[in-house]
């Protein structure tokens, strides 16, 4: 599995701590984030991982920000991409199963840093559901 991740200054220490799970996983990283805490523009490293998710390079991507919601906004610009804002595992499962999610949108301000590692996690092991809720993610692109 190949996973893209991005980040801005807000997110730098959560993604260090979901880069090390992801290695203990076997997970090949691209990483496009930023690793220092001086203030950045989070499209510059949002828009690489957006890219290679449309582009089929990574099978999925993660994006931290303060909020995750700059992150997702800018992601979401991309066809193909569906990110997800999560805040709890709950949601990372029904972004998932519902809405075939493969980009998840982490909220690094508002999160706790296990919690976060627990929502990768999940977000990993959580399959599309398929049925019902493919015809519904076949009308999100706008063509």
């Amino acid at each position: 599995m190949k996973i893209a991740i991005g980040n801005d200054h807000a997110g730098t220490e959560y993604k260090l701590a979901v880069i090390g799970l992801l290695k203990s996983m076997h997970v090949e990283i691209k990483n496009f984030g930023t690793d220092g805490t001086d203030s950045v523009d989070y499209p510059d490293f949002i828009h690489p991982v957006a890219e290679a998710v449309e582009n089929d390079k990574v099978d999925f991507g993660i994006i931290i920000c303060g909020s995750g919601n700059g992150a997702s906004m800018t992601a979401n610009k991309h066809q193909k991409v569906r990110a997800a804002l999560c805040w709890n595992k709950e949601i990372v499962a029904l972004a998932r199963e519902h809405n075939d999610a493969n980009i998840l949108s982490l909220p690094a301000r508002f999160i706790a840093l296990p919690q976060a590692l627990e929502m990768v996690q999940t977000f990993l092991d959580t399959a599309f559901a398929g049925g019902r809720h493919e015809r519904r993610v076949e009308k999100i692109p706008c063509v």
